[in-house]
């Protein structure tokens, strides 16, 4: 026999595994378009627009009689659909656990979500009503895909490969924003010499994100593998299963205090990505081109920034990486409070610093969340990283709104959200990361 030619099962496993992360990473490419192209950019202010040719005299649209101020539709509907992921993702994560069957729910998920993206390609006249319904499904459909999609990394990688691979995958994503969002920018700004009204041409930017969401997510859902599970009991509707896994969260009370960190400086991670254009426009006094560029300079120094801080960890472990990324965004927004006003050059500096860390953070921050879950309750657990994640940002932006209201400063309002990073930096340095591995029954890597 020619033993050249044999392989062994160790090899096997690794080239299966090889290839399923490879297959992972698609997944951040297909979908992160949605959260560039459609929510950050396009569909804020493009929605927007078509409830206020809905609207009456007073400035109102009346969704199922109640008067809404035309400016608020869109902040509502992302809210509503905020309130339906957190009522579906703990039940198909306990689903996805139960059966072991994560790969039909995910593919269930993202092409409802793309589904609904592509949709917005009708959402013209004062049609507000169908692109509020086609956002809440898409958004929620998007945080539940990513809940089981995170939920995979403990399956597809070892420890010591999972900053690395969870990095990849963010590096993934920005690249496939960044790459869409410029073909966006060519067809939203040249629209008339491609024969196009500007609101066709968004239209057509929105529905071409759903259509690269579907066509990509082929690569993951072929690739991907399921992994049988003993049977479990049966799963809980909505907020009785999120409460029964925050329960089980309390027999684990070091994951549970590494989630609270992450939530706190999450928040502020979310708030500065929210604000961060508001900023740019009110207080700086940019043009939206200067923006849609700065933006575009996020995405593309985010792939930078998540390989790079991917690397870190490697040899500085996941937790001092994320500690360090966290001081890096205190500088960053302390330095934006002093950005001269008119200066675009300044504010692409402070996009850059924005870029470089914003990627590794969340990465690193998934990785070692995959730590930290017991065995065989993956979806679950990452169904309350995704709430936390998705669901509870709200006191940043409550703050950043109250600080400008008090102060009439956006300066002072951005410079209010340090504290999230300075608590968030407290909290994460409390927590014994090594000892939370081993109390979640998993193996303690070398390096964390």
């Amino acid at each position: 026999m020619d033993t050249d030619t044999v392989r062994s099962p160790a090899a096997d496993d690794s080239a299966g595994r090889r290839r399923e992360q490879r297959g992972w990473y698609f997944y951040d490419w297909a979908c992160s378009v949605y959260s560039t192209s459609v929510l950050t950019v396009f569909l804020g202010p493009y929605l927007t627009s078509v409830a206020e040719a809905a609207a009456d005299a007073d400035g109102f649209v009346h969704p199922l009689g109640v008067p809404v101020r035309a400016g608020s539709f869109f902040a509502y509907a992302v809210s509503l659909s905020v309130v339906v992921a957190v009522l579906v993702m703990p039940l198909v994560g306990a689903a996805a656990d139960r059966t072991g069957r994560k790969k039909p729910l995910l593919a269930a998920a993202a092409y409802t979500g793309a589904a609904a993206t592509a949709g917005m390609f009708f959402l013209d006249g004062d049609r507000y009503l169908l692109g509020g319904l086609l956002l809440v499904v898409a958004n929620a459909a998007q945080s539940v895909a990513m809940m089981l999609y995170n939920s995979y990394l403990p399956q597809i990688a070892p420890p010591e490969e999972r900053d690395a691979v969870s990095s990849r995958g963010w590096a993934f994503g920005y690249a496939a924003g960044a790459l869409v969002l410029v073909a966006n920018l060519v067809l939203y700004t040249g629209h008339e010499s491609f024969g196009v009204s500007e609101g066709m041409a968004v239209r057509i930017c929105l529905a071409s994100a759903g259509l690269w969401w579907g066509a990509f997510a082929l690569i993951p859902l072929r690739r991907l593998r399921d992994r049988r599970t003993p049977a479990r009991e049966a799963a809980l509707p909505g907020f009785r299963q999120l409460a029964a896994t925050v329960r089980d969260m309390r027999r684990h009370p070091l994951t549970l205090a590494f989630l609270l960190a992450y939530l706190v400086y999450n928040d502020g991670i979310q708030t500065v990505i929210s604000q961060a254009s508001v900023y740019g426009s009110k207080e700086l006094g940019l043009g939206q081109s200067t923006l849609i560029v700065a933006v575009l300079l996020v995405q593309v120094l985010a792939v930078a920034g998540a390989l790079l801080l991917g690397g870190l960890a490697r040899r500085y472990g996941a937790k001092r990486t994320i500690l360090g990324s966290l001081v890096a965004w205190t500088l960053t927004l302390a330095a934006g409070y002093f950005l001269p006003a008119g200066a675009p050059g300044w504010f692409f500096v402070l996009a850059a610093g924005i870029g470089l860390v914003l990627g590794g953070s969340q990465a690193l921050s998934r990785s070692l969340f995959s730590q930290l879950v017991p065995p065989g309750k993956e979806a679950e657990y990452f169904s309350a990283y995704e709430i936390s994640d998705r669901g509870l940002s709200w006191l940043g932006p409550l703050l950043f709104g109250l600080t400008y209201q008090l102060t009439g400063s956006y300066r002072d309002a951005i410079v209010s959200l340090v504290g999230f990073f300075v608590l968030g930096f407290v909290l994460l340095a409390r927590v014994p990361v090594r000892r939370a591995i081993a109390d979640a029954g998993n193996p303690v890597p070398q390096r964390i």
